[in-house]
Parts: C-alpha cells; structure tokens; sequence
C-alpha cells in the first residue's frame, strides 16, 4: 500500500430504503461510484457494511423486520449473499471487485486470529483493485444485532489496518449541539478534539434502524483516537461527503487523532 487506508462504517439506515426492509440500490451506486474515485487516486478503501437483515427481509419477502433474535440472523443469512452482490455489481462499474470477510470480535481480540486477519487484509489492500468489504458475522455473533450496529467492529478494523481516517456514515450531519431555550435549533459541532465531552450532546433519541445511536458512535470515535486514528461522523445520505472528509473538508464532526507514542 503506498498510502494508508481509508475505513468506512456504512449503517443500514443508509443502505436501506425507508423501513429497512430492502436495499437502496441508488445509495449503492453512489457510495461505490465515491469510493472508487478515492480508490483510483491511490487511496485504498476498506468497507464495513450493514444491512444483510435489510436484505433478507426483502428476499423473504416478510412484511417487517423481526424483533427476535434468530429471525434477525435467519435475515441476516439469507441477505448477505444479496449484500455483498449489490456491492460487487456496483463496483463492477469501475472495474474494481470485492472480497467478503466475515468477521466476529473474537477474531479481533484473540491473538492468533487477529494476526490471520491483518495479514488477509494486507494481502488485499496490496492488491490492485479490491475493495474488503466486513460485515460481522451475524449468523453466529450477536453483538452486532443487538448493540452497536458495526460501529466498535469498525474502529477495530480500523487499528487492525492503521488507517488514516475512519469515517462513520450516519443520517446526520454530524454530532449536534444542544440548544438551549424553546425553539432553539441544533447545531452541527465541525471539530471536537475532547470525545468524553462529546457524549453531553448524546439523546435517548436514535433512528429506528439504529441498534446503537450516537452513543455507539462515540465509542467508536474514542476508541479509534485513542489508538491515533482520525475519525469523522457524516450524513451518509448527502454528495460528497466520503470525499469531501477524506480532503480534509469541513463535512460533518471531525475527531482528531491523539497521538500514539511510537515503539522504541
């Protein structure tokens, strides 16, 4: 890899139409027409992806996502075939192919395994054209279903690979002020360099496809920065944003990284 790489936390509440019950396909086009401009100038791109039940759903054709747990991985195992098929056809386009990983926090934690999946993600990220795209491995593993909706499993990956920026793709704009006073409106914060004060503008409000909110997100940051990874938080529905937080643009809330001291 001549540059480090860029991770990417896609929810299913970007990937999927209103409901989460199937895929948006025109989101698809756009985020992998995005990442294959970053790709082709040299910038390696490692995504990782929700929205297997979303798609399992639609492929079972059940009238709303289930709210048990192995419903949720019957979706899930069902719909990530169909998953990784909408990214393949869609990157395809660019002449670029992706590789499917599977993975769960304990391939992250235990030491051996974490070692196999560096090294599988260093083999891809030098190969010319493959963009990895991770999901957790939902037929097995819950955490993901239950609690944080890929965020942790992303600011993981994100070490696993020293990437240069992760970036979490949300229905917001960022990380929003509160305002105080009736009527007041919130305000998108560009720059936090101090994450445990980030979490006084967290809400009990999430949105309905949400597991984790932006709390989930905010430990995601903090882990990510703490182990010197700049992080952003962008609305994954708006142009321009994957490339925009990449150059350094004032999109969404940007979280610098802290410094890691370097192993003698």
């Amino acid at each position: 890899m001549k540059q480090r790489p860029v991770v990417l936390k896609f929810g299913t509440g970007i990937l999927a139409r209103e409901g989460g019950c199937s895929l948006d396909k025109a989101q698809f086009r756009r985020l992998c027409s995005e990442i294959a401009s970053l790709i082709a100038s040299g910038i390696p791109c490692v995504i990782v992806s929700s929205g297997a039940v979303a798609a399992g759903v639609d492929a079972l054709g059940l009238p709303d996502r289930p709210s048990d747990l192995a419903g949720k991985q019957a979706c899930a195992a069902v719909g990530q075939p169909l998953l990784m098929e909408a990214y393949t056809r869609q990157f395809q386009r660019h002449g670029l192919r992706t590789a499917q990983l599977l993975l769960t926090h304990d391939d992250i934690f235990d030491e051996g395994r974490r070692r196999n999946a560096s090294v599988t993600l260093g083999k891809l990220l030098s190969s010319r054209g493959i963009v990895p795209v991770i999901n957790e491995n939902d037929t097995v593993a819950v955490e993901e279903l239950r609690f944080g909706d890929n965020d942790r499993l992303s600011a993981e990956v994100a070490q696993l690979v020293s990437a240069r920026l992760l970036l979490l793709l949300t229905s917001a704009d960022g990380l929003l002020g509160k305002v105080s006073g009736p009527g007041g409106k919130a305000v998108r914060i560009p720059v936090i360099t101090d994450v445990e004060s980030a979490f006084r503008h967290v809400t009990a409000e999430k949105g309905r496809l949400s597991t984790g909110g932006m709390g989930a997100k905010l430990q995601a940051v903090r882990t990510a920065v703490e182990a010197g990874v700049e992080t952003v938080i962008a609305h994954g529905r708006k142009k321009g944003r994957i490339t925009g937080a990449v150059a350094g643009e004032d999109v969404g809330t940007r979280f610098p990284a802290k410094r890691v001291p370097k192993r003698r």
